[in-house]
């Protein structure tokens, strides 16, 4: 009894296996009967943009929030990388700070002590120059006088000079406090886009260079068929031109789309080009988008990979049969 039972659930399986084929068959044999002449077809796989979540300085990976298959949103924490090091940085650098602003501000005084001593020398110098005139005051103190004032010149430039040091050092320890923290802020891993995590590349605790991936996201609303169409079709396309894709899987809908590239070259060519035959075999690289507003309304059912096959408009005035009208899933 349990070996007819095994048998009959074999071939039940076998059955549905059979019907899901023949379906599939006969919706692909509809949307390709007679396929009108100004309709151009290629197979291809559904891709999306897809973006590399990368640490831009190497260190260590401290945690990783989001797992593959999650939906993301764009500005979300995706990982953290450790900062032990630049905070100490930091810190570091915020202490530099201070010491560079008193001594801006210790520069200061002195200036103002050295200008002090310039002034008192300088009437010093007077005083003595209206003495030697009268023969008051001997040559060796109208020298020292006079070189009393040149010295608390020199020291009060001396002293400017200092005060400009001390600027420079103020600035330099702020911008290096600047530049650490917005390393620290590249220590923290967001989305650029709303999508779902494709790949998760590293794990928490190891050890990235400088440009290490650790995930991988798919943008979700931005989602293609590559085909490859010959010369003759690829020449009546153009960015724009109406398209229809239909997937091997669910060859019930048909997805509207549009073209969004068109090569500007053919992608393989003969060895030699010289009959009219071996021309047609050039291919031009054709792709085809889904609308993006569309695929908002579908973003969490959208999967990349699944083959299907696009079809292009390639004349703006005709009408798309009746096995290629849109038909959306509810």
């Amino acid at each position: 009894m349990k070996k007819a039972a095994s048998i009959f659930k074999i071939i039940f399986f076998l059955l549905l296996a059979g019907m899901a084929t023949a379906t599939w068959y006969y919706y692909k044999g509809q949307n390709n009967k007679s396929l009108p002449e100004y309709i151009a077809s290629g197979n291809g796989r559904i891709e999306a943009t897809e973006y590399d979540i990368a640490t831009k300085y190497a260190g260590r990976l401290d945690e990783v929030m989001a797992e593959e298959g999650d939906m993301v949103k764009k500005g979300q924490l995706l990982a953290k990388m450790d900062t032990y090091t630049l905070e100490t940085q930091l810190r570091e650098a915020k202490a530099y700070l201070v010491e560079a602003k008193d001594k801006n501000e210790y520069a200061k005084a002195m200036a103002a002590v050295r200008e002090s001593e310039l002034n008192f020398a300088f009437r010093e110098k007077e005083r003595a120059i209206k003495l030697s005139h009268f023969n008051n005051i001997s040559q060796k103190k109208l020298d020292q006088a006079i070189t009393d004032y040149e010295s608390a010149k020199a020291e009060l430039q001396a002293a400017k000079i200092q005060i400009t040091r001390a600027a420079s050092g103020t600035e330099a320890a702020a911008a290096r406090i600047e530049r650490l923290n917005a390393e620290l802020a590249e220590m923290e891993l967001v989305s650029p886009i709303n999508g779902r995590i494709l790949y998760k590349i590293a794990q928490s605790g190891e050890v990235l260079a400088g440009g290490g991936n650790v995930l991988s996201v798919l943008d979700l609303t931005d989602v293609y068929m590559t085909i490859f169409l010959p010369t003759v079709q690829a020449g009546k396309i153009f960015i724009g031109s109406e398209s229809r894709i239909i997937f091997d899987a669910f060859p019930q809908f048909v997805i509207p789309a549009k073209v969004s590239f068109v090569a500007p070259r053919t992608q393989f060519t003969p060895k030699a080009v010289e009959t009219r035959t071996e021309r047609e075999k050039l291919m031009f690289r054709v792709k085809v988008k889904i609308d993006s507003t569309l695929l908002k309304k579908y973003v969490n059912v959208v999967k990349t990979g699944l083959p299907g096959e696009a079809f292009i408009l390639m004349d703006a005035h005709a009408a798309w049969p009746e096995n290629l009208r849109v038909a959306l899933p509810q």
